[in-house]
């Protein structure tokens, strides 16, 4: 049912779903069912029509060319499930999240990814410092390369979610936040349509092509488009035009896509050259738990760990491969249920980088399955600072000359494997 049926009508099904004969029901198709979801219909249409309102007085834009791009919008039930939190039964499993992403079928093809893209992946790493092995990672765990990038209508996606968001704890602020992405929705189509207002008194542009192709569009069950999986937000604040053709087209320019999530991880705070998590040690397995409260913020200091036995001398240390002893991390909680369905949780220490990637994907499971995915490519966790040699002059090449030397060997190796 489209969102814009009137509202007298709407009246006037309901009144008839009330006063007329109940006949016989299915248990699965029940007719209070199909009134309530007219109701929200109603909600959701009214809603949408004031929202559209709003972007066309603040961002001056015909209201007709909004109301033409969404005469057809519908909401979607499935959505409205498929974001409910898990039930209270329900047990986080990492290894099987992990065994899910990093796994043969998903890694030939992002061999293949990388092969493909060979120059222009290393041209990005050049230009944001983020490596080759974690761009292709990230792309490969969103949509194994484009092959799953879902198929909703992202128009119908946001507009469900942001007026009709089941009934959680979280309802409020995750309405607001997909309001948010429904009016980047519209910016963004709106620009790549040209973004210019038509004549006073004028029909032009009403029904644009470009602009009703851009909002119909498809997307996650999340609103999430292309093959990186950008939500609108990060398509107008980080995207980029990597092919060079003027366009951003994150579904078919992997080249688009690529230095999108270059650009992307370099504005979030990636440090290149620096590890993203290490393994707690065994003998400091009781104090991480005792540390670890699911708060994805930088907070204990190195040595803070070292000394509390959770991390060892080396790893708070630049020239081993470490980090700096005074850096920030925090600590990772992986849980899982053993054979037995016994509670277990796998431990790591996040380091700034392992935040970065918390903020392409707000997930623990996600941030070190990009991370292992990335070693599976052959990425070395750890720093690429060299111990210069400084007892003979002129005899020491700079840092940053050892940093690439260092970089381009790791990256010849991982060829091989």
């Amino acid at each position: 049912m489209y969102l814009r049926i009137s509202y007298l009508v709407l009246v006037l099904l309901l009144a008839a779903c009330a006063s007329a004969p109940t006949p016989p029901t299915k248990p699965d198709q029940p007719i209070v069912n199909q009134a309530e979801d007219i109701a929200i219909e109603a909600r959701v249409s009214q809603n949408l029509n004031e929202l559209l309102s709003q972007v066309s007085q603040t961002q001056e834009i015909p209201l007709q060319s909004l109301e033409s791009g969404f005469l057809d919008a519908k909401t979607i039930p499935s959505i409205r499930k498929l974001v409910l939190p898990p039930s209270g039964t329900f047990k986080k499993n990492w290894l099987a999240y992990r065994k899910r992403f990093i796994e043969p079928v998903r890694l030939k093809a992002g061999k293949a990814f990388w092969e493909e893209n060979q120059a222009f992946l290393s041209q990005v790493e050049q230009d944001s410092g983020v490596p080759v092995e974690i761009i292709v990672a990230i792309i490969g765990i969103e949509t194994i390369y484009g092959r799953q990038t879902g198929n909703f209508r992202v128009k119908d996606v946001l507009s469900t979610l942001a007026f009709s968001y089941p009934e959680t704890p979280n309802k409020v602020a995750r309405e607001q936040l997909f309001k948010d992405q429904l009016k980047e929705l519209i910016l963004l189509c709106w620009t790549e349509a040209g973004g210019k207002l038509p004549a006073k008194n004028s029909m032009q542009d009403v029904n644009s092509p470009r602009f009703n192709a851009c909002l119909n569009q498809n997307s996650s069950y999340a609103g999430a488009i292309g093959l990186p999986q950008f939500m609108p937000s990060s398509i107008r604040s980080f995207a980029m035009d990597g092919d060079g053709d003027g366009r951003i087209d994150l579904k078919q320019s992997p080249k688009d896509a690529i230095a999108s999530v270059g650009n992307f991880m370099k504005n979030h705070g990636w440090q290149p050259g620096m590890p993203i998590s290490f393994p707690v040690q065994i003998d400091g397995i009781t104090a991480a738990k005792e540390l670890a409260d699911g708060q994805p913020q930088l907070k204990h200091t190195v040595q803070e760990l070292i000394d509390k036995g959770i991390l060892t001398k080396q790893q708070g240390d630049l020239q081993s491969g470490g980090v700096e002893s005074s850096s920030k991390a925090f600590i990772v909680d992986l849980p899982y249920p053993d054979k037995d369905g016994s509670d277990q949780v796998q431990y790591f220490v996040g380091l700034n980088n392992f935040l970065t990637i918390v903020q392409y994907n707000r997930s623990y499971f996600y941030a070190q399955s990009v991370a292992e995915f990335a070693e599976a490519l052959g990425y070395k966790n750890q720093s690429v600072v060299p111990v210069e040699n400084t007892g003979k002059a002129g005899g020491s090449k700079s840092v940053s000359e050892k940093s690439k030397q260092k970089k381009s060997s790791a990256k010849k190796k991982s060829k091989t494997n």
